[in-house]
């Protein structure tokens, strides 16, 4: 018993200083305001909530960002529009922040949006939004993009016809078990669906049986969450600024369920965003930007379906994207219009946000990641 005591008066504050060490933080921006340098990297201290600058890196437009999995690389989307539209990898020093340029590669789309990276390190694929496509690159040793390796076009429209005349890519996202890749497509009203072949020399992604399923019509498909097993995805449609949930069955996704994100009588124009599944999975956010500027709360039911628990104002203008802290303590809310980020704290049992007053003043800030 003694021994017990003794090990655990010696190892406790450690935990607790391990507990409470300062995770890293980037936000990537809009730099074409003028404002911007480009991505900024903060030490978040989760003990208080507040932030500290650490480094900056000049880039373009770097409006999505990505982690590699042992947090050496980072990949960028460089938001640019007539033919200019790139992915960039960078060296990430995790002592000083520092990002290091590697090299950058066209993606042959305009406007990419978005960018993800396998968990094995081996491609990043790119979402081009006005190109309506998907960039695959595969990752070189020293973590460099290669060359393009596979340009997906996506064809086809919605009802919509000032917003859905053709296809605009807007994310992808792996599936837990990454044997498959989720492509929400804003234009043609489709999840498109891929098998992920990493070792197929020319095309690592291949169009999965079924290849799409469709959300609303003119709902405008942009990001999603999956639960940790993959069985429930939630789609977050931006026209319509309603979540549809998905279950699946056979490998097959099956539409169960669709819900507000505004608040009861909101008549505004809608612009809905982000959304996110708490680390446990008991809670699900998804933003509104347009006039709304809120998050919407739901509370996951065991079978995966969504009971709304409230909305929270962003405290600011157009949140296009939000992160939940590692440990589920904190959800900071990227405003784009405000110039800052703002950090609320999260209650883990009711899902319930409550403003920190800490802010991160940041230029058109656009998307975080820890």
């Amino acid at each position: 018993m003694k021994t017990q005591i003794a090990f655990l008066l010696i190892t406790l504050p450690t935990m607790i200083f391990a507990q409470h060490h300062p995770i890293d933080l980037l936000i990537g921006t809009y730099t074409d305001n003028g404002k911007s340098k480009g991505i900024y990297v903060y030490a978040f201290d989760p003990a208080t909530g507040s932030a500290t600058l650490k480094n900056t890196a000049a880039s373009e437009n770097p409006s999505f960002l990505t982690f590699s999995t042992d947090g050496k690389y980072v990949y960028a989307v460089n938001e640019n529009g007539a033919g200019r539209g790139a992915a960039s990898a960078f060296t990430y020093e995790k002592a000083t922040g520092k990002l290091k340029l590697l090299n950058q590669q066209l993606t042959q789309g305009d406007a990419p949006c978005h960018i993800t990276t396998d968990k094995g390190g081996t491609h990043v694929i790119a979402s081009n939004y006005t190109g309506g496509s998907i960039s695959v690159f595969a990752i070189e040793r020293d973590g460099s993009l290669g060359p393009l390796k596979q340009l997906i076009q996506h064809t086809g429209s919605g009802p919509d016809k000032t917003r859905q005349q053709e296809p605009h890519v807007h994310s992808a996202f792996f599936t837990p078990d990454e044997r498959r890749i989720y492509v929400q497509d804003l234009g043609t009203d489709k999840i498109n669906i891929y098998d992920f072949q990493p070792t197929n020399a020319d095309h690592p992604l291949v169009p999965a049986t079924p290849p799409f399923v469709k959300s609303a019509p003119g709902g405008g498909p942009r990001h999603i969450a999956q639960s940790a097993d993959g069985s429930v995805v939630y789609l977050v449609q931006e026209m319509t600024a309603r979540v549809m949930v998905y279950r699946q069955q056979n490998e097959q996704l099956k539409a169960v369920q669709e819900v507000e994100i505004n608040e009861e009588g909101f008549s505004g124009k809608n612009g809905a965003a982000d959304i996110k599944l708490s680390p446990d999975g008991k809670f699900l956010y998804a933003s509104n930007r347009g006039d709304a500027n809120t998050l919407a709360i739901y509370r996951v039911s065991v079978d995966g379906t969504l009971v709304k628990v409230g909305n929270q104002s962003v405290l600011g203008r157009v949140p296009r994207n939000f992160a939940i802290s590692p440990d589920g303590r904190y959800l900071l809310v990227a405003n784009q219009n405000t110039d800052e980020v703002v950090v609320f704290a999260r209650n883990t049992e009711t899902g319930m946000l409550t403003d920190t007053q800490h802010r991160i003043a940041v230029p058109a800030p656009v998307c975080l990641v820890f």
